[in-house]
């Protein structure tokens, strides 16, 4: 049903959390609802120095759009999954994951056909320490160097010749119409993803029924099936943005495959884990704890191999 008053959806400013919160508008827009956007800046877009990770909180893209949810400024939160902290806000509720995108990372290159294209101790920018440990196990020579801004800030400092190659979610560039810019795609188990990367976060207040009503129209189940058990391993792990953690779940029919893996920021030591798991059929509830145990069980492997050891040195630097 309609909701009875405007539906107000909280996201960041940037050209792709715009392009993710105006997807969501139009899609309620389609259901019957009446929307608008608010605008709200996060401490990690003010932040830009340094990697996320030196910021020293969760939630740096995320802490404020919650505050104003909470505080009933807005009636829906739209997050990169990949930025929403594994420990539940009181009061909040993960409504829907829509059809995720691509979950692939992707080289941006100025001359290079591909990443084995790149010469000898090229620069390559990420702001990310995940997308930097796999890169150095796959071209120890390369020079990995901090990027930090928004898709199109990274494009430019790439095209003014700071960078030889950038690293970016696929999932943005191809959202924001320049999938075209893809030098390689670093597809899993070549590269594995963040938890949640490609996917969005609809958060709502846990009381607002006729909003968790309306939300759970876009949610899809295999998405969600998904991101729980690639969210469980960072969770099992106390990961964060200061750790090189990746996860990568899938759905086929009532299977589901769950890789993840623990690096050092040199690449050098790399574990691997992955897990293959019958989903119960009936209630959906049911298959989502069983993804959550399947993660977890990826997580406790990692472990065994010895990821707490690599965790910890990454954190201390």
């Amino acid at each position: 049903m309609p909701l009875d008053r405007p539906l107000r959806i909280g996201t960041r400013a940037s050209k792709l959390a715009r392009w993710q919160s105006d997807w969501v508008a139009a899609e309620l827009s389609r259901l019957g609802a009446a929307v608008e956007i608010v605008e709200i800046t996060t401490r990690g877009d003010v932040e830009q120095l340094g990697p996320v990770g030196s910021i020293g909180t969760q939630g740096v893209f995320t802490k404020e759009i919650q505050a104003a949810l909470l505080a009933g400024q807005v009636d829906l939160a739209v997050h990169s999954l990949k930025d929403l902290p594994t420990e539940q806000v009181a009061g909040l509720v993960l409504a829907a994951t829509p059809p995720r995108e691509s979950v692939a990372d992707a080289l941006v290159a100025r001359s290079a056909a591909s990443l084995a294209d790149l010469p000898p101790g090229a620069r390559v920018g990420t702001g990310s320490l995940r997308r930097r440990a796999q890169l150095l196990h796959l071209r120890p020579d390369l020079h990995v160097a901090g990027i930090r801004g928004n898709v199109d800030t990274r494009l430019r400092k790439l095209d003014d010749g700071e960078f030889d190659a950038i690293v970016l979610a696929a999932a943005g560039l191809t959202r924001l119409g320049w999938a075209a810019r893809i030098t390689d795609r670093l597809e899993p188990p070549r590269m594995l993803p963040a938890p949640g990367q490609g996917s969005l976060a609809l958060e709502c207040r846990a009381d607002d029924l006729p909003t968790l009503e309306m939300v759970a129209h876009l949610n899809d189940p295999l998405t969600r099936l998904g991101v729980v058990a690639e969210r469980a391993v960072l969770a099992a792990l106390h990961g964060g943005c200061s750790a090189p953690i990746a996860a990568w779940g899938r759905v086929d029919r009532q299977t589901l495959r769950i890789d993840g893996l623990v690096a050092s920021l040199d690449g050098r030591e790399v574990v691997r884990s992955a897990i293959v798991a019958e989903l119960p059929a009936g209630e959906p509830g049911d298959a989502v704890a069983a993804a959550e145990q399947a993660g977890l069980a990826v997580a406790d492997e990692l472990r065994m191999l010895g990821a707490e050891a690599i965790i910890l040195a990454a954190k201390q630097g």
